[in-house]
């Protein structure tokens, strides 16, 4: 059930906006629809997602659906997004429950543009291999921040690197999808990325694949942590001390804009 008027809030983390919504104000079988209608460019609000949140006393739940109507574990700029809803509230350090585990939040510098730090769990390392895609072979690191990432060195940004990421993402070696990143070594610390996220397409940044990147770049030397990572949307930080630690992620979050959405 969808109720006459849904209450919203708009965010953005370095391009790649949300809609965040009360968990309660739309069924949990409803949610695939509403979020392809809200996340709508020209019919809707407009977001590459929508985070359904639930607050209790100790933390936070977040339900993320994509701009397609597809499930997500996690979303690391969204879950910002939502640490910044919150922190116009007072919130300043908590835990966020994401389908991809449990997040830690803490708030760095104020409003309205927050800086906030996000801390997953030790990512899961899959490794080097080689996949098939558009005719030839590519060498790629998979891991999982919580969520499937492919990762893949570049030279240069091909004007067509989309169509091989649309390839990737939907490759058989990953039965859920995957993101996919494009990864230019730019310096030892610094990185820039291009993003063909699962169920939205190319993005102007992610929080999990600004991570997968540069934990790709460190465990396969790379580059040294922390590392700066470069999208179209902006700058990000992350910080990871090797296997089986925790990966920090740094970063702006603003509040776009809220009102009542008519479904």
């Amino acid at each position: 059930m969808i109720s006459e008027s849904i209450r919203f809030v708009k965010a953005e983390a370095n391009g790649n906006d949300f809609v965040i919504v009360d968990a309660a104000a739309v069924a949990p079988e409803a949610r695939s629809g509403f979020a392809r209608r809200i996340c709508d460019r020209h019919r809707g609000v407009g977001a590459d997602g929508v985070e359904f949140v639930t607050s209790h006393d100790s933390h936070v739940d977040l339900d993320l659906v994509n701009a397609d109507g597809s499930q997500a574990e996690v979303s690391g700029n969204g879950t910002r997004c939502v640490a910044a809803f919150y922190a116009r509230h007072g919130f300043r350090k908590g835990k966020l429950h994401t389908g991809g585990g449990v997040l830690e939040a803490k708030v760095m510098n104020e409003g309205p543009e927050w800086e906030i730090e996000i801390g997953f769990p030790a990512p899961r390392l899959e490794g080097e291999m080689k996949l098939e895609a558009l005719g030839r072979e590519w060498p790629v690191y998979t891991l999982s921040m919580g969520n499937p990432q492919c990762v893949l060195r570049v030279d240069e940004f091909a004007a067509d690197w989309q169509a091989l990421g649309a390839a990737l993402e939907a490759h058989s070696h990953f039965p859920h999808r995957t993101n996919v990143e494009f990864v230019r070594v730019a310096g030892p610390g610094a990185l820039e990325i291009r993003i063909f996220e699962r169920g939205v397409g190319p993005t102007e940044s992610s929080g999990t694949g600004s991570s997968a990147a540069a934990v790709a770049a460190m465990a396969q030397g790379w580059v040294a942590s922390p590392v700066v990572v470069r999208s179209p949307g902006g700058v990000q930080r992350v910080a990871w001390r090797g296997a089986g630690t925790e990966v920090y992620l740094t970063g702006p979050a603003r509040i776009v804009a809220e009102g009542l959405f008519l479904p």
